[in-house]
């Protein structure tokens, strides 16, 4: 059974980094390199949004509020998404997800793991 597990979450002031990780297990061995992986977050009451997304083609994809800030990477041989996030706003506290997609009937997510940043 696919699990993804994400960690990495904290408390981090303003300006600070963190580094998230996502770890995948169950995949059928040689598929992973096959799914989008992504990085998705959400804060009470609003929809999930899209964070960073690394496809499997090997491009990436980034929100605005993302762009500049936030790397997406992923290491297909341990099956480890990571997003490296830097120069925090509070703005960014959420909880944030990592999503594992292949077409549309492959579609599987984390529990979360989550982002503060406060002073």
């Amino acid at each position: 059974q696919v699990r993804l597990v994400e960690s990495g979450g904290d408390l981090v002031p303003p300006g600070g980094s963190l580094r998230l990780s996502c770890e995948a297990f169950g995949f059928t061995p040689g598929t992973y390199p096959n799914y989008d992986m992504g990085w998705y977050r959400q804060t009470p009451g609003k929809d999930r949004d899209l964070v960073a997304v690394f496809s499997a083609g090997g491009f990436t994809k980034y929100s605005d509020s993302a762009k500049g800030r936030f790397t997406i990477s992923r290491d297909n041989s341990v099956r480890i998404l990571y997003l490296q996030m830097g120069d925090l706003k509070p703005e960014d506290t959420a909880t944030f997800y990592c999503n594992a997609k292949f077409g549309e009937m492959f579609d599987f997510w984390g529990q979360g793991t989550q982002v503060t940043v406060s002073a």
